[in-house]
């Protein structure tokens, strides 16, 4: 069977040149006589595999060298609790909702300190990022927090808020390496990998080095400190091993590529492809407006839920795999992070093209 086209938000498509490279080394890892994943986390090789992957990264981000690079382990999710656990020093800190996972984060805030919501698009169906030129920022807030790009609803933080000189916090996991960013101007950016990096079971945490001290929450636990991770080069304990094996492969792959900047005119181009679709389609249309789109999950809908569920089955059957909307959303969803190929997209518009004519658009 050929490889489908995977619009999966995640765990989602990885590139093709990676998986094979790393089915080439499954069983033998560059003479080791061993696969990377039977290999000790404290092995000269694995030590190497790790430090180049941490390397590559920084200079594909031009990560400046007070902020450390933790892989772990939990999720995005994890870190929920890990950045008011380690952060939340007067135990206060703002939240922007704008959407499920930036939800989520300032629920599991409200458990550890005084988290305040100062700006939200719940109010019609997170399908905007509100104004946050001038924000209702505490002057006691620790940080001020946003999920970047909101994988469920296809938002993006064009422009970062101002937290009016307190520390950023976001979640990129579903923007994560698909443009350049300036990481000087965040505290932390975190992400989980299996979007557009990965392998799950991987969270990567850049972090500025004075955020990064003993004075935590009382009663959080060894594994939750930032601490612990970076003074142990993130192998305090047995790491996802293989996952940051894939990542590194990744970087290099990126690398190889031109780098962020060339990625991200790419990602641009295939973006537009499915948005300039969308914006003249008779049957189909996109659910957020247009300057807040993300480039990397593009949600839509018919208008009509039968339609919708016929059209995600039909585009299955044409080798089309994982379009249908989150369960809170519904409609369509293509995620079209940096492994998927200019190609899927347009033969996906192609496919959108037949469906409208043959369900009595005209």
């Amino acid at each position: 069977m050929s490889r489908v086209y995977n619009f999966s938000a995640g765990p989602a498509v990885l590139p093709e040149e990676v998986l094979r490279e790393a089915a080439e080394e499954m069983l033998d890892y560059k003479g080791t006589g061993m696969s990377v994943m039977e290999m000790s986390h404290r092995s000269k090789a694995y030590d190497t595999i790790i430090k180049e992957a941490e390397a590559d990264l920084r200079d594909l981000m031009k990560i400046p060298d007070n902020y450390k690079v933790l892989f772990l382990q939990g999720g995005a999710s994890q870190q929920f609790a890990m950045i008011p656990m380690n952060l939340m020093k007067n135990r206060k800190a703002d939240y922007i909702v704008t959407g499920q996972w930036a939800k989520k984060a300032f629920q599991e805030a409200q458990l550890y300190g005084e988290a305040r919501k100062i700006a939200s698009s719940e109010d019609e169906t997170f399908s905007y990022i509100p104004d946050c030129s001038d924000l209702p920022i505490s002057e006691d807030a620790d940080y001020v927090y946003i999920c970047e790009n909101n994988t469920i609803y296809g938002t993006k933080f064009k422009t970062l808020p101002n937290t009016k000189g307190k520390t950023l916090v976001a979640d990129v996991s579903s923007c994560f390496l698909s443009e350049p960013v300036d990481v000087s101007k965040y505290g932390v950016i975190y992400g989980g990998v299996q979007k557009n990096i990965g392998p799950a079971g991987v969270v990567i945490v850049i972090i500025r080095e004075d955020l990064i001290t003993e004075d935590v929450l009382p009663g959080t636990p060894t594994m939750l400190r930032y601490k612990i991770h970076a003074d142990n080069a993130s192998l305090y304990n047995t790491p996802p091993a293989y996952g940051i094996y894939i990542c590194g492969k990744v970087f290099q792959w990126l690398k190889k590529r031109g780098g962020l900047e060339a990625m991200k005119e790419y990602n641009e181009k295939k973006a537009a492809v499915l948005y300039e679709f969308l914006d003249q389609s008779r049957l189909f249309r996109g659910t957020v407006r247009r300057e807040d789109r993300s480039l990397m999950n593009v949600p839509f809908v018919t208008g009509n839920e039968e339609l919708d569920a016929k059209f995600v089955k039909e585009a299955k059957a044409a080798g089309f795999e994982n379009l249908k909307g989150h369960r809170s959303v519904g409609g369509m969803r293509a995620s079209i992070y940096n492994a998927m190929p200019m190609e899927g997209v347009e033969k996906l518009v192609e496919f959108m093209r037949k469906f409208e004519e043959e369900n009595g658009v005209v």
